[in-house]
């Protein structure tokens, strides 16, 4: 069972790779001009690399192909002729500066004759990172870890980063204007908002100002001087639905989380399994949302049923401790605990990315997986799970029982892959 959740799971991220997905998607070359590549996210480097390859394979001149790309440390790919380098995650870092400055350099060069293809993915906010007003990079990062910290779902985390940028919400599209312009996205959010993922760079936003300093409130987020400043000035607002620098420019999703829990369903029913599908765009804390997974895994275990729960989104994780893990990690722990040892039950739960929470480091685990003697097991070694979840340190817990799953970057990014398997008594 553990081994078919994990097929099933794979089955979803091989599903959003962009090696499936990307190159029916790529625009025709421009007939003048450059084609100017600017890619920014996790699955940046596979993104760019497909796409460097797609054009000069079909004999586009390689001196009118320019650009950069940026993707989270350890995600990077080897590329044939635009620069990729590295930046960090979810904490920025100077790397994130650098790159955000280079997008905006070759976007504010463009003419009328240029073709700027942008390849976003989740992680693209923390990768392009270019602080408007008196904010310094240190501040910056201070805002992201007060928002990290808050328990704020990604969409909210967004409506403020993009009052305190030069390049989120729409800005990258105002630099590039009037060239033409295409974006071809991988959705990493619930509802595949285009203005929510990678902080929506080349699209109207129709957040507002009021709704940012509303999140600050409704938080008790401490923001530095400058942060603060910025929010206070209407002038930070951002370019909204109708602006002319949106006239040339089109947005387009190629992978969502919906094609990956498509392709875990289609890979549990030929499993022979019955599939209760809860949807790609669930939310909530984690802990609370495992429980009541539970519950429903046990109720269709008492009903003899032979099943799959499947469901993606991405879920909050409010800071209470000091251990380590992420959402995946602490939704498992939460789950193993409400699940109580009943035999044949094996869940698994992982970020497609290939990394959950963690330090930033590509080598952090994507999730974890428990069965009917995760409980014991714990006990055998010291462990209590009832103190690691309250420490939020689920990754301590897992650790030491070889039960954290670990992928490796995936290079995409379509949100989480839940998989509980039922399996009913002989």
């Amino acid at each position: 069972m553990r081994a078919q959740a994990r097929a099933i799971f794979d089955a979803a991220v091989a599903r959003a790779h962009p090696a499936g997905c990307l190159p029916a998607h790529l625009p025709a070359h421009p007939e003048t001009g450059r084609l100017i590549l600017l890619a920014a996210g996790k699955a940046a480097g596979s993104m760019t690399a497909l796409a460097e390859a797609h054009y000069l394979d079909s004999g586009f001149p390689p001196e009118r192909l320019v650009g950069h790309a940026v993707a989270r440390h350890g995600y990077e790919t080897k590329t044939r002729h635009i620069p990729m380098v590295a930046a960090g995650h979810p904490v920025p870092d100077q790397g994130s500066i650098d790159s955000a400055t280079r997008a905006l350099e070759l976007a504010t060069s463009a003419t009328t004759d240029d073709f700027v293809l942008v390849l976003l993915s989740g992680g693209g906010s923390a990768n392009w990172v270019a602080p408007a007003g008196a904010l310094a990079l240190a501040e910056k990062q201070a805002v992201n870890k007060a928002l990290l910290r808050s328990g704020a779902p990604i969409g909210e985390m967004n409506i403020v980063r993009k009052r305190l940028s030069r390049i989120k919400g729409g800005r990258l599209a105002l630099a590039a204007a009037p060239a033409r312009l295409l974006t071809l996205a991988i959705s990493d959010v619930p509802g595949d908002e285009p203005t929510a993922i990678a902080s929506g760079p080349t699209v109207a936003d129709p957040s507002t100002m009021e709704q940012a300093r509303a999140i600050v409130a409704r938080y008790g987020l401490d923001l530095p001087a400058a942060a603060k400043t910025l929010l206070d000035d209407d002038a930070s607002e951002t370019p909204k639905p109708g602006h002319d620098a949106f006239a040339r420019s089109a947005f387009r999703i190629i992978a969502r989380p919906a094609d990956a829990i498509a392709a875990a369903h289609a890979a549990a029913a030929e499993a022979g399994y019955e599939v209760h599908d809860l949807g790609p765009d669930l939310e909530g804390e984690a802990r609370d949302v495992a429980a009541r997974h539970a519950e429903l895994a046990i109720s269709l275990k008492r009903q003899g049923k032979r099943a799959a729960i499947l469901s993606g989104g991405e879920f909050t994780v409010t800071l209470r401790g000091k251990g380590r893990g992420g959402p995946n990690q602490e939704y498992a722990l939460a789950l193993a605990i409400a699940l109580a040892g009943e035999p044949g039950i094996v869940a698994l739960s992982g970020d497609t990315d290939g990394t959950d929470g963690g330090g930033g480091e590509a080598t952090d685990p994507a999730g974890a997986i428990v069965d009917e003697t995760t409980l014991a097991r714990a006990a055998a070694v010291g462990l209590d799970p009832a103190r690691s979840l309250a420490d939020n340190d689920s990754t301590g817990f897992f650790e030491p029982l070889g039960d954290l799953l670990r992928t490796g970057p995936t290079l995409t990014n379509v949100n989480d892959c839940r998989v509980i398997l039922i399996e009913p008594e002989l």
